[in-house]
């Protein structure tokens, strides 16, 4: 129990470090009028109304770890499965990363988002390291069995944050040009989710808490863009080259980003 506690208290000093880190890095920006105007879009902008459905879904996945009331509902959730459960499938390592295919393909067809090629490439490539940085030590430390038993690496669900992350950023990149066209990628990171349970992958806590960080992921990308970009622009080369991490469920990579 005590060790639980302590986890618990931890994923959530987790949460308001990121909170903190965004602090500093937006007092350190020093940008131009020039810059100042064109980061002056609410979506750069820190608020704590953004923070309160992350916060949320984060908060009923650490509760589920303790809560023998959410408990229930992890193993009344896996035996509904188990009476109806569907053939296994892999679509979902591959649907996790859908809505932000979809962003770059709607660019390629003419439809444009808020921004170019280098700047959404950075943005959606911050918010994978986030969530890459946050989920794979906290299924290390939290070390929750997986419904299937195949390991401890439950919590969070990795593939369902990527799969938020990648929603969130279709629908910042969207939702003032098309704002059905900017929800559509929640559909498809919510059959992600699901379909972790179904293949019996994960709790319904894991998948509600990943959903929570994959937002707040993106949400942390977006107000720390100006800096990130900041950097970038220091560097003299044409070329765009973004490296952003991989989480498959036996194995970590890197994907790369090359404008030639």
């Amino acid at each position: 129990m005590i060790l639980k506690l302590l986890t618990t208290s931890f994923i959530l000093y987790c949460s308001m470090f990121c909170f903190g880190q965004y602090k500093v890095m937006k007092d350190s920006v020093i940008i131009t009028a020039k810059e100042s105007k064109k980061y002056n879009d609410e979506m750069y902008h820190f608020s704590y109304k953004k923070l309160i459905i992350p916060t949320a879904f984060i908060g009923f996945g650490v509760i589920s770890l303790n809560s023998d009331a959410l408990k229930n509902l992890n193993s009344t959730t896996k035996y509904e499965i188990s009476e109806h459960q569907p053939k296994q499938i892999k679509l979902d390592n591959y649907t996790q990363y859908l809505p932000a295919a979809i962003v770059y393909g709607y660019n390629l067809s003419g439809l444009k988002g808020k921004h170019n090629f280098k700047e959404r490439t950075i943005i959606y490539g911050t918010s994978q390291l986030i969530v890459a940085s946050v989920t794979l030590p906290l299924k290390h430390l939290v070390k929750e069995e997986r419904p299937d038993k195949s390991n401890s690496l439950s919590f969070p669900s990795g593939h369902t944050a990527t799969a938020f992350s990648s929603a969130h950023f279709l629908f910042r990149e969207y939702k003032d040009e098309n704002i059905w066209l900017a929800l559509s990628g929640y559909p498809i990171a919510a059959f992600t989710g699901i379909y972790r349970a179904f293949n019996d992958k994960h709790w319904v806590g894991d998948i509600v808490a990943g959903a929570g960080f994959g937002i707040l992921s993106t949400e942390i990308a977006y107000w720390i863009f100006p800096l990130v970009d900041k950097i970038f622009k220091n560097n003299d080369s044409k070329r765009v080259t973004f490296i952003y991490p991989v989480i498959q469920s036996k194995s970590v990579g890197l994907g790369l980003v090359l404008n030639l």
